[in-house]
Order: structure tokens, then sequence, then C-alpha cells
């Protein structure tokens, strides 16, 4: 069992610091995740804030039990997720009764390499919660691969499955989230 593990196993048995020292041990990683995505025109929400911001929310859950590295990142790619939302709806809650944007389907922020603006983010959201409706492993699929930036060898190490079928069920996202947002 890996240290992060017994950590792990130490905070859902109550140790108050235990999860503060998964944060300390893992923290240029989820640094790196976070830089990966944000826009670069950012100027709001920095990697370092959103690192936090994901501690605070994981660290106030007091239900969750965090079993091992991958079950921490999976739950910090859906921490990351919801504050990267929040944040983007805060900014674009001013712009309302303004001119809509035209949401180009190259521009869609589907691969892990690019970035997202807010509007696409909302849009990418949106499509996430009505995908989670008709398919829950697809969705979680998408936030592992576009939010943690996790591989497919990963994705499939944590959902108990082989490679071949975490990169058919991304492609199949990408089609859904392609389409309804093109709606």
């Amino acid at each position: 069992m890996s240290q992060i593990t017994q950590w792990l196993h130490a905070a859902s048995r109550g140790d108050g610091t235990a999860l503060g020292r998964v944060f300390e041990s893992l923290y240029p990683e989820l640094r790196r995740i976070a830089r990966a995505r944000l826009d670069a025109g950012e100027r709001t929400l920095t990697p370092t804030v959103l690192v936090h911001e994901v501690f605070l929310r994981l660290i106030g859950n007091q239900q969750l039990a965090l079993n091992d590295r991958r079950h921490f990142l999976a739950c910090a790619a859906r921490a990351m997720r919801a504050v990267v939302i929040d944040n983007a709806r805060r900014r674009s809650a001013g712009k309302r009764g303004g001119p809509e944007a035209d949401l180009a389907l190259d521009a869609l922020p589907f691969e892990v390499s690019g970035v997202a603006s807010g509007e696409h983010l909302l849009a990418l959201d949106e499509s996430l919660v009505r995908l989670d409706e008709i398919n829950p492993r697809q969705r979680e699929v998408v936030e592992l691969r576009y939010f943690a930036g996790l591989d497919f060898a990963e994705i499939s190490a944590l959902l108990g499955c082989s490679e071949r079928t975490a990169k058919r069920e991304w492609e199949r996202a990408r089609a859904f989230l392609h389409a309804h947002m093109a709606d």
C-alpha cells in the first residue's frame, strides 16, 4: 500500500491532518493539471487558487471516503470541474442580455491539450449533465480525461475496464458532446 493510500485511509478514519499530507504530496501534480485546464487569458482563477479551492471542497466533505491516489484524483477532477464552472458562471453573469457567442465545433474543448473559454465551459458542463443522465460512465471518462488530465491507461485502471474500452467511451462521449453542444 502506497503512502498516499495509507494517508487516505487515515483521513477516512478521522485523522484531520492526513488529507493535508496527501495534498502536500500531490500538490505539484494538481497544479500541473490545474494549469493545463485554465484559459491562458484567465485573470480571476489561477492554478494555485484552483488547487486551493479543490482542497477546501474536498476537506469540507465529511462523507468523502477516498480509496487511493486514482480515486483521489477522480474526486479532485470533479471538484476542479465544479470550481471552474462556478467561476465561469460568475464571470458570465454580468454578460446576460448581451449578444450570444457562436460555438464553433472546431473550437470546442474536447482535446486534452486545449483550453476553453468560460462560455465553452458552461456549454460543456450543461452537456456533461445531460450525458450523465444517459451514460454516467462516459461522463466520468470525460471528467478524468479533460479535467484531471489522466491518460487512458490510468482511466482504465480506475474504472476497471480495458484501455480500449476507455478510449471507446471517450470517443462516444465526444460525439455526444459535439452533437449536444451544436444544438
